[in-house]
């Protein structure tokens, strides 16, 4: 044992050194290194062990002894809360800590520790530990600061002086606590003995003073803060005030514990009365105080002694909480606990604000139910209405358990658990989403007045309650008594037409009504009308079969639906079903009286007369409801039952979804839009595809007895039918397609008519930022200063500001300016010496001009001088000089500026003489100037000379003084006096200043310059330093700054300078706002071992990024002072330098620190903009020494950081960060060092806590919230108890949940792990808030801000920068046209501003049902939109995202989406936006939704309904037949054929709006150019590409399911991906449907007959061809070194070795082709898509039976026998495949008879192919031919065994039908593989594939690596 113990030992030991070096290595993180960061969750809670430890760890240095017996204490708790070490991690924990306990007690000379003397150890060791540290003049000084009341102080120290005080007294506390136990065992008397009464109470005290240490979030409400002065606002105090405790509530008891720092207040009441969780009431008192405080400010600050809130910023808030329980009790017609609200005293309401988001924090994952919260709060607020009539509290009995109040436990729990049993019956998302309850059905129940039966407290016993059963075989059951709510999603095709009917029902009668027009030649006469009148029937039979949908739908929740809601689906049934019986009826019957003689027309009046009443109506109602009064009037009458009845079954009616409706303008806008649209896409479809049909139809009809060449069924006598349908099925389907392609060009232009009217794109290169940039500072003023500072002195309604306003302008302008630019050069994307020059003077000195950046005005002295030099020589006058000067307006600024700083130098070096002289010298000046006689009073051809003489004095004087520059600046001096006096005076003036008597004798006496005067003002030196760079540098800085990030940047944002946005506020007054990051287990930070990884290839991360930005590089390396030549191993010596150079690649990537970094810029700008706006109070500071308009030192004001802190709040939801630290993962101690690099950074988590309950494991769940304190130690604020495990759901909505609770503020922004954010951005922040409050928007004030997003990974690669190009197209052009003028902008992902009170009272920004909600982020904007929100979309702003780099990462992404957006179809949400938004409005909801991915399937059906057609008129031999018959239908055909084709282009139409963003950003040279670079490097094959991929997994997410979250990845794609990984993800979804197009287009060119030849074949399936090959091809094109030889052959025997190894238990899909394919099966679970796979598969049966006709040895005979004949010779082929396939673990005694089979079968085969083709007409063609026939049928075969696995199984045939699905894909693969191959062989191919993938300074780097690698040789293993 004792050598066991010796090596766990060293063990830990090395452990510990492990930690300390990973610590130590991250250089600048404050992460501990003991175990007391280590102890295992179910030891920490409920203990203090992680504080003895780390008091132990504190003191070591000081007293080891000491340190021993708190570690022994430590161990001792812990074998008391756990004696049997069960708990996780606990017996590593005990025993590492054992070892550590022997390493203190071991000493050198081997003497033991006496054990008895260690109370009185630790009793001296606390007395001289107090003195040392001076705890006594601490508390004094702590007293002393309380009193004052002040902000004022040095914030660094009062930052030392808390982190000292927090150590001290933690350390205490943990003392006096081990003596308190280690004194328990011993008797009172002697415990006496050792701890003295004085000592106790000291101890006493300290502790207390400890508990003042509480941690805090935001506001220290249970203790004051010395650093933080939030809570010394007025405003913060007045909220504190207004939550006191009053006289007139009840009561509470004497026992109660009181704070000693803070007032009883209502939510003590209210912990008291319901049992809420501590933690809880202490997070929303902050919460409702930041609430109270931040709505106060609207209202002014409140003043004096005792500031009181407003009445009107409670109402507000309590209004704005309680909106939706005021709605639903509206709609349920229950009364809230108050007459009214006018009645409800402010106490009231800051009570039942309070309840209601303590019932919201604490309710877990039922804030996804938010009418369930109304109904608890509807209860809850009556019984606390009882107990506050009440003298004494009493606990509320609803919250009463077994001796316990807990409102947890007994009304939260009981939900979640019906929720959580529910969501386990959904088989992981396996189950049909109408087998169980999801989060909206539970929600739905409190719709109707059925919920209130569940009565308070809970009925338990209520159905609503009872769980799903388990089935006896231990499998969740399907059936169960408690049906769903109001809503099945029953996985169907048919809720497309059920959401979307009113669509389909007008395109079909279009279509109709066109075709009848067209077969009446275009002659509107009465007979057409009567025709087109057939629409009639065909309206109500369609309403009909939309009624039928109804029932059919709503089958699974007719239990729990309402009746009337059932009532209306049976009225409708019968309604529609009569009325569409009648109009058939009566329009048969005028059928009948239109061909009888001298009819009186009887039927056809009645006929119209019914129709146009019906129609009449319900257009009157329509527009009706669109005018307003008429619409208050409908709200009016709404309670009246009949009105409710009609409007009911007029249209669906449920709590969310009434009133969605617009202004009267916004509808017409958006009316006009879709007009536009319909008339462009109905004379497209009637003039180029429906017209052009109509001769060819009426010729087919008329063809009597076509030949065929195969055996007819169904083609006799029905007018050649299937031709016809040939035909016209390709027309219909795009038809039903170019809808949408004519919405995506009218979109693109209205879209780029918008962006130019908001004057997007005015300033779109770097010269235009230089041109206007004398205008940015007034337009900065206007649009980001407040309003109220901007009362500047002059007339601001002047034409022309005047010199002072314009410097004022730029004294405002020039902090913020400077700030950007910093903030440019701490990200490196600029020099150092480019800061210098964008560096704008701050304008406050006494120069009264504008000082402009150097980068303006480099080089333009040297070019005035010229110009003064030529006037010389051509003799021109100074107005001519002037005006030359004056051409480039910033040249004159920097004459201008010259002339007055040299006179201010001068003026500031020199006294008596010298000063005189400089007096005289710029008044002769000045009265030339004003004389024009400048040209001859001065020799300008000298002013070269006097520059060098000036430039020689200010180079001197930029340093400090020492007598050696003191003695030679006065002999520049001197050198200048003479140059002005012999060189630069005329004669005439010359001999002037010769003659002055006091100069020229102080001049001969040597002292006129002696007395110079060192400058020492900094605004003279700051002047100097300017001048001396204004007159040395000669570079032309148009091209500064050069990094194309930077310029971007600087582009947009003064490009938004000049948009319309809404005005600034004063910080004080802005809405708060919170940030909120979701985070699993993404990259944090960049580690060394990432960054040095080589692929095979050999290159790195690091070095991608370096080759990638090698300028960024640069700048990083001369940031940290290194030379640019540096090495990376060199970074490695220095801890800093190894960091920064972490946190440089990692903010080049999708990282964490990347976001983090970005979001934290919002308290940054809020900061300063805080300080440049307070000056005043921020002088007390004490950082007056600086110049406010500079903004130096506003970091560190202690009010500027208080107030950012009030305004904004930065959560990241870590959903595993608990897991993770218990793991020590570096991503959690990365975690913890963002934590320590970023003070306001909030940390939430799920804490899992394993306990033991009744013997068995228990896991305790628990919500955190967590900081890092002033000392880096991670420190927790809030820990909440959940109900359990709170994911049920999707995994990212589950994880916002749990932490939303722990933001604040109005306003939250979503913001994704893959985005970034920019300084100059988050200036705008408070003007994008302000939005919220505008009017401008549409009848509601907005409730979701969209924000436009900027793609930072394109630079990365071509595919980067295609989908880059794709989704800016989107986030600019396609949202800006969604929000104004079509309504529809919904929530699409991240970084939308969300009205935070409207949607946590809502429920929440996203929605988590399992599977349906996979797009979980759109769902929010569809609930916001249902609950009359408003969605708004701003383009003045921008946030960085990064997107999907590689092809695979793209095709997972999309495949994602996709398959979101078939769980979409099934949606109610989807639905009831469907239903009830008015027609136009869901004709743009659709087409942006669904509808594109259901176009995008209809684009690639089309392909495939265009081919078959061809297919069957080809085999059928049709086509040539009717050609012989009808010489003029080919011509028509190909011409309706080939405008089906000119459509089929949808790539094409869908790049517009990408081209139109182009020009109106980039202008239209550089749109032209960025369009054709797309074009060659193929973005058109990976468009085409994608559009496969979206078909896909959209159709199989609709067909089956399935769909789920797809990890991607979003790392640097830098590797080479192998071919089988390419061949697993694309087979099914791309190469077997590509094979199939190459199939079907090789049948139509071996057997179909075209009159045109060559040239219309090409024509008609030049498209085709195009997207087969990309289907095929792309995953290799777009593959990195993809055809280099050594790879092609690596990829060929890792392919084979997949293909051939057989699969097993555990094998997993990348290891083996059987793992794969069974994994390619498991979407097939259910019999619907067991049928529908066996009624797509049957298309493949059409090859065999139409090629087996056309061979030659079956001349023309058209028997069926043919037919069966080639089935035997199917089967024949199969056999001797299982002859050749025979398993030889069967026959393993039969070795030699199986050979000799085979052997035998393969020359019976060889010979018998040899004598039919000898003997009968059978040619080699023909064998080909029966190839093409056969492969179809085989996969056909294959594809309904695959549906049918289970019957197959049985049948003992899946072993023969795996085998032959393996040589399937053999054969696939290698028809892959071959081309590859062939390419590969070619090394230009490769070099050319390079250049096309990546941008050319890697593609340079990459060959240099490899030619310099010499590790990586160029052979084959």
């Amino acid at each position: 044992m004792g050598r066991v113990e010796r090596n766990w030992e060293r063990l830990v030991r090395a452990t510990l050194q492990r930690e300390q070096l990973r610590s130590g290595g991250r250089a600048g993180g404050r992460v501990s290194a003991g175990l007391f960061g280590s102890v295992p969750s179910s030891l920490g809670r409920g203990s203090n062990i992680d504080a003895i430890l780390h008091a132990a760890d504190q003191i070591q240095d000081e007293d080891p002894n000491v340190a021993r017996i708190l570690c022994e204490h430590a161990y001792s708790l812990a074998q008391n809360l756990d004696p049997t070490s069960e708990g996780r991690g606990v017996l590593q924990f005990k025993t590492g800590l054992m070892s550590v306990i022997k390493q203190k007690l071991a000493k050198k000379d081997g003497a033991k520790f006496d054990r008895s003397q260690d109370i009185a150890r630790l009793r001296e060791f606390y007395k001289a530990y107090r003195e040392r540290h001076r705890v006594d003049e601490l508390q004094e000084e702590e007293q002393k600061w309380r009193e004052s009341g002040s902000i004022s102080g040095d914030l660094g120290e009062l930052e030392r002086r808390t982190v000292k005080m927090k150590r001290v007294y933690a350390t205490l506390k943990v003392l006096g606590e081990v003596v308190e136990a280690l004194t328990r065992d011993a008797g009172p008397e002697e415990a006496d003995k050792l701890i003295p009464e004085e000592l106790k109470k000291v101890m006493q005290s300290d502790a207390a003073m400890t508990d003042e240490m509480t941690a805090y979030n935001i506001v220290p409400l249970d203790a004051p803060a010395m650093t933080n002065a939030i809570g010394l606002f007025p405003e913060v105090k007045a909220a504190i005030a207004a939550l006191r405790y009053s006289r007139d509530l009840p009561q509470l008891p004497n026992d109660f514990p009181i704070p000693k720092h803070r007032s009883l207040d209502i939510f003590d009441l209210l912990q008291y009365t319901f049992g809420f969780q501590k933690d809880n009431i202490s997070n929303q008192r902050e919460h409702v105080v930041l609430l109270v405080t931040n709505a106060q400010t609207c209202f002014g600050i409140p003043e004096g002694v005792d500031p009181r809130i407003d009445e009107g910023s409670i109402h507000n808030v309590f209004i704005k909480s309680l909106d939706n329980y005021l709605k639903w009790c509206k709609y349920l017609r229950k009364r809230p606990y108050w007459h009214s609200v006018e009645a409800v005293n402010r106490e009231k309401k800051l009570l039942l604000v309070a309840l209601y988001f303590l019932i919201w924090g604490e309710a877990a994952n039922i804030r996804f139910l938010p009418e369930c919260i109304c109904y608890i709060f509807h209860n809850m607020a009556r019984e606390l209405d009882e107990i506050l009539q009440q003298q004494f509290a009493q606990p509320a009995q609803s919250c009463t358990g077994e001796n316990v109040v807990s409102f947890l436990q007994e009304i939260i729990l009981p939900v979640y658990e019906i929720v959580a049993a529910e969501a386990r019956s959904n088989d992981n998302g396996k189950a049909s989403h109408s087998a169980w309850r999801n989060y909206d059905d539970f929600n739905e129940f409190f719709w109707s007045s059925n919920c209130f039966e569940l009565d308070w407290p809970w009925k338990r016993s209520h159905k609503f309650f009872r769980k799903p059963k388990e089935s006896t075989k231990g499998m969740r059951a399907l059936r169960r008594r408690t049906g769903k709510s109001s809503f099945v999603e029953h996985r169907t095709f048919l809720h497309l037409y059920h959401s979307f009917h009113r669509l389909w029902i007008f395109l079909l009668m279009m279509f109709q009504g066109l075709t009848l027009i067209a077969f009446n030649d275009g002659k509107i006469n009465v007979n057409t009308i009567k025709e087109v009148l057939s629409v009639g029937p065909t309206y109500f039979i369609m309403k009909f079969i939309e009624s039928i949908l109804d029932i059919m739908m709503m089958y699974g929740a007719y239990s729990m639906a309402q009746g009337f809601a059932i009532t209306r689906i049976i009225i409708r049934f019968v309604l529609f079903g009569g009325s569409s019986v009648l109009i058939s009826y009566l329009y048969i019957k005028m059928l009948d009286e239109r061909n009888k003689r001298n009819s009186d027309s009887f039927y056809f009046r009645i006929y119209a007369l019914v129709l146009g009443v019906y129609f009449a109506v319900q257009v009157f109602f329509g527009i009706l409801l669109r005018i307003p009064s008429w619409r208050r009037l409908s709200n009016k009458v709404d309670q009246w039952s009949l009105i409710r009845f009609f409007k009911w079954m007029y249209q669906e009616r449920y709590y969310v979804g009434r009133g969605l409706y617009e202004r009267t303008t916004d509808y017409y806008r958006y009316v006009f839009f879709w007009l536009v649209i319909f008339g462009c896409k109905f004379s497209f479809a009637y003039f180029l595809q429906i017209k052009p049909l109509v001769k060819p139809t009426r010729t087919i009809i008329r063809l009597q007895d076509l030949p065929y060449s195969w055996h007819d069924f169904v083609s006799k006598n029905n007018h050649n039918s299937l031709t016809i349908a040939s035909l016209w099925a390709p027309v219909l389907a795009i038809y039903v397609l170019d809808l949408y392609i004519f919405y995506t060009i009218l979109s693109a232009i209205v879209g780029g008519l918008i962006g130019a009217r908001a004057r997007l794109g005015e300033i779109r290169s770097i010269e235009m930022v230089h041109k206007r940039f004398e205008s940015f500072p007034e337009a900065f003023v206007k649009n980001l200063f407040p309003s109220k500072f901007n009362r500047l002195e002059g007339d601001i309604a002047a034409p022309q500001p005047s010199p002072g306003l314009n410097k004022s302008y730029a004294s405002k302008f020039s902090p913020i300016w400077n700030e950007i630019v910093k903030s440019l050069r701490e990200e490196d994307y600029i020099t150092n010496r480019e800061m210098e020059l964008l560096l704008i003077p701050s304008n406050t000195g006494s120069l009264n001009l504008v000082q402009w950046p150097l980068f303006l005005l480099s080089s333009k002295i040297f070019m005035a001088i010229d110009l003064a030099v030529e006037c010389v020589e051509l003799k021109d006058t100074q107005m001519e000089l002037w005006a030359k000067i004056k051409r480039d307006e910033y040249m004159g600024y920097a004459v201008v500026e010259c002339y007055y700083n040299v006179e201010k130098i001068l003026k500031s070096l020199l006294n008596d003489e010298g000063r005189l002289w400089v007096d005289r010298l710029f008044r002769d000046a000045k009265e030339s100037i004003q004389d024009e006689s400048l040209v001859s009073n001065f020799q300008l051809n000298k002013l070269p000379l006097l520059l060098s003489r000036i430039t020689a004095l200010t180079g001197l004087l930029m340093h400090d003084e020492t007598p050696a520059l003191a003695k030679g600046a006065v002999t520049a001096m001197q050198d200048l006096y003479d140059v002005v006096i012999h060189d630069l005076l005329s004669n005439s003036s010359r001999d002037y200043y010769d003659t002055w008597g006091i100069v020229t004798k102080a001049r001969n006496e040597g002292r006129l310059f002696s007395r110079m005067e060192w400058p020492k003002d900094m605004e003279i030196k700051e002047q100097i330093k300017r001048l001396h760079l204004l007159l040395t540098i000669k570079d032309y800085a148009v091209n500064i700054p050069k990094n194309l990030e930077a310029r971007r940047r600087l582009e947009f944002f003064t490009n938004s300078l000049f948009m319309d946005m809404a005005p600034a506020k004063p910080v004080q007054e802005i809405l708060s706002f919170s940030v909120f990051t979701p985070y699993y287990s993404e990259t944090v930070l960049y580690n060394m071992s990432e960054l040095e990884k080589e692929n095979e290839d050999g290159i790195t991360i690091l070095f991608y990024l370096q080759k990638i930005y090698p300028d960024e590089w640069r700048n990083f390396l001369e940031r940290i002072g290194r030379d640019e030549n540096t090495l990376d191993f060199e970074l490695k010596e220095n801890p800093n330098d190894l960091l920064e150079l972490r946190l440089w690649a990692s903010y080049r990537g999708q990282t964490l620190a990347r976001t983090v970094r970005g979001m934290m810029y919002y308290r940054k700008a809020l900061m300063l903009q805080s300080y440049t706006e307070n000056p005043v109070h921020d002088i007390e500071d004490g950082l007056a020494g600086a110049d406010m308009t500079n903004a130096q030192g506003y970091e560190l004001s202690r009010k500027s950081r208080a107030q950012a802190d009030i305004k904004f709040t930065y959560v990241v939801t870590c959903q595993i960060y608990g897991q993770q630290k218990q793991k020590h993962a570096s991503e959690a101690a990365d975690i913890a060092l963002l934590m320590q690099r970023n003070e306001a950074l909030r940390v939430a988590y799920i804490d899992i806590v394993e306990t033991l309950k009744d013997e068995k494991a228990h896991k305790e769940f628990f919500s955190k919230l967590v900081k890092a304190d002033a000392d880096g130690k991670e420190q927790e604020i809030y820990s909440i108890k959940l109900p359990g495990d709170p994911k049920l759901g999707e995994g990212k909505p589950e994880n916002q949940n749990h932490a939303v609770i722990f933001t604040r503020g109005d306003a939250i922004q979503t913001i994704d792990m893959n985005q970034d954010n920019y300084f100059e951005e988050a200036l705008k922040m408070r003007n994008l808030l302000e939005e919220f409050h505008s009017r401008d928007h549409g009848l509601r004030f907005p409730t979701i801000l969209g924000v436009r997003e900027h793609v930072f990974t394109g630079s990365v690669s071509s595919l980067a920068w295609f989908m880059s190009n794709q989704e800016t197209s989107f986030v600019t052009m396609g949202q800006r046209v969604l929000s104004n003028p079509l309504k529809v902008r919904m929530h699409y992902g991240h970084p939308d501003v969300f009205d935070r009170i409207f949607h946590i009272s809502r429920g929440g920004i996203s929605k988590a049902s399992r599977v349906i909600n996979i797009s979980e982020d759109i769902y929010a904007g569809f609930n916001s939109t249902l609950r009359q929100g408003n969605i708004t979309h701003h383009e003045y702003i921008q946030v960085g995202k990064g997107r999907d780099v590689g092809l695979n990462q793209i095709a997972l992404f999309e495949g994602k989406v996709a398959g979101g957006n078939g769980e979409q179809v099934l949606s109610r949400d989807v639905y009831r936006l469907g239903q009830l938004f008015d027609f136009f409005r869901m004709l743009s909801f659709y087409f942006t939704t669904v509808g594109f991915y259901v176009c995008t399937m209809m684009t690639v059906l089309t392909v495939y309904i265009f081919l078959y057609g061809k297919a069957y008129l080809a085999l059928s031999g049709l086509d040539k037949a009717i050609a012989k018959k009808a010489g003029e239908l080919d011509d028509t055909a190909l011409e309706a054929a080939l405008n089906a084709q000119f459509l089929f282009q949808i790539g094409v139409f869908t790049a517009v709006p990408m081209i139109m963003g182009f020009i109106l950003e980039q202008g239209l040279l550089k749109a032209i150019v960025s369009f054709v670079t797309m074009q060659l490097q193929l973005c058109s094959v990976f468009f085409t590409f994608s559009l496969g991929t979206r078909t896909h997994y959209f159709g199989r997410t609709l067909l089956h399911g399935g769909a789920k979250y797809r990890a991607t990845g979003r790392g640097f794609v830098v590797r080479h991906i192998k071919f089988a990984e390419n061949y697993r993800l694309y087979s099914r979804s791309h190469f077997v449907k590509g094979l199939e197009v190459v199939l079907l287009l090789i049948v139509y060119v071996g057997y179909g007959y075209a009159k045109g030849g060559a040239v219309s074949y090409v024509l008609l399936t030049m498209s085709s061809w195009f997207l087969a090959i990309s289907w095929l091809f792309a995953p290799y094109i777009f593959n990195p070194a993809g055809f280099e030889w050594q790879k092609t052959v690596q990829d060929f025997d890792d392919w084979t070795s997949w293909l051939l190894y057989k699969g097993g238990v555990g094998v997993k899909a990348e290891e083996s082709w059987e793992a794969w394919w069974d994994e390619e099966q498991v979407h097939i679970r259910t019999l619907r898509g067991r049928i529908l796979e066996t009624i797509l598969s049957l298309r493949f049966f059409l090859f065999q039976y139409g090629i087996v006709y056309k061979l030659h040895v079956t001349g023309k005979d058209t028997s069926i026998v043919i037919y069966g004949l080639s089935w035997i010779i199917l089967v024949g082929f199969i056999l001797i495949f299982k002859v050749f396939t025979f398993s030889k673990r069967v026959s393993v005694n039969f070795q030699l008879m199986l050979r000799f089979i085979q052997g035998a079968t393969f020359i019976a085969v060889v010979a018998g192919l040899a004598v039919v083709v000898a003997l009968t007409s059978l040619s080699v063609t023909d064998l080909f031919a029966s190839v093409l026939a056969f492969l179809p049928t085989g996969w056909a075969i294959l594809s309904l065994a695959i549906a049918w696995k289970p019957i197959v199984k049985q049948l003992g045939l899946w072993k023969s039908v795996s085998a032959i699905a393996r040589l399937y894909d053999a054969g696939m693969g290698m028809l892959l593989f071959i081309p590859i191959a062939f390419l590969s062989w070619f090394p230009f191919i490769s070099t050319f594939q390079t250049r096309l993938l990546f941008n050319q300074a890697f593609s340079r780097g990459l060959e240099i690596s490899l030619i310099l690698a010499g590790n990586k040789p160029n052979t084959l293993e």
